[in-house]
């Protein structure tokens, strides 16, 4: 099966003050369509930095990084913002929304900015769309609230609606439940596991053992390498979980985690 991220040799380096850091160093790894993957590390160790660069949110120093056959790395300017817009899906740990729109207005929002959506009738079908995905998300009842106006979970799960509003093929998340509770970051991932199943990849950084076992495999990060890599095969239901987690958790500790 041909990968939808193929990442060879990536580099990255920041100057700063004259001096060198090397964030990245030679990374290689790849995602398959409908992968889930994890990415985990100690802090500083290069995942989130990875995760802005292979989404061609950040640019690369060295090395290569292909989505769906586009080499990103050649990519700039407005095919890449269309790229990212329309084929692409974000979820942050701080949950940029636009404090002037509402609920839905702020998941219709990229829709309606796309080429792709042109007429009366395509902003319909998206209109239908994104009430369609609130209601999967069960937050169809605070649509018309304001931002402040809702739970951090209810929030969360806004974000992955308006992440997912132009269907896009990988999703990339960065600590999608580290702001969240116990509960309300169990309900997010069973979204995120959803749409997952649906075949949407996704690719993910966290510090959570469990959010972790949840995914496919596994990708450690230590000084910018990826050191070690970890197959946990397809999630079943919460009756695995605990020995995933268990199985995971004594992986990592092996790696120093």
């Amino acid at each position: 099966m041909q990968a939808i991220l193929d990442v060879k040799d990536l580099s990255k380096t920041y100057i700063v003050k004259k001096r060198q850091n090397n964030v990245l160093r030679n990374v290689s790894f790849s995602v398959l369509p409908g992968e889930m993957v994890a990415i985990m590390g100690p802090s500083g160790s290069g995942k989130s930095t990875l995760l802005y660069t292979v989404s061609g949110m950040d640019p690369l120093t060295a090395g290569s990084v292909h989505f769906m056959g586009d080499d990103i790395s050649a990519v700039t300017g407005n095919r890449m913002a269309d790229i990212r817009l329309n084929r692409m899906g974000f979820i942050f740990q701080q949950m940029y929304m636009m404090k002037n729109l509402s609920i839905y207005d702020n998941i219709i929002l990229p829709a309606y900015e796309s080429k792709e959506v042109r007429g009366k009738a395509a902003r319909r079908a998206k209109n239908e769309y994104a009430k369609e995905l609130m209601r999967k998300m069960e937050i169809i009842d605070v649509a018309e609230n304001d931002i402040n106006e809702v739970s951090g979970g209810q929030l969360q799960r806004a974000c992955i609606c308006r992440c997912l509003i132009n269907e896009p093929d990988i999703i990339f998340a960065d600590e999608p439940t580290g702001s969240l509770n116990k509960q309300a970051s169990a309900d997010v991932m069973d979204e995120i596991l959803r749409v997952n199943r649906e075949g949407t990849a996704v690719l993910l950084v966290t510090h959570n053992v469990r959010v972790a076992a949840k995914c496919e495999r596994v990708l450690y990060i230590t000084d910018g390498r990826i050191s070690g890599e970890y197959g946990c095969g397809k999630y079943e239901g919460e009756q695995t979980l605990r020995d995933r987690e268990r199985v995971l958790n004594n992986w990592l500790l092996v790696r120093g985690w």
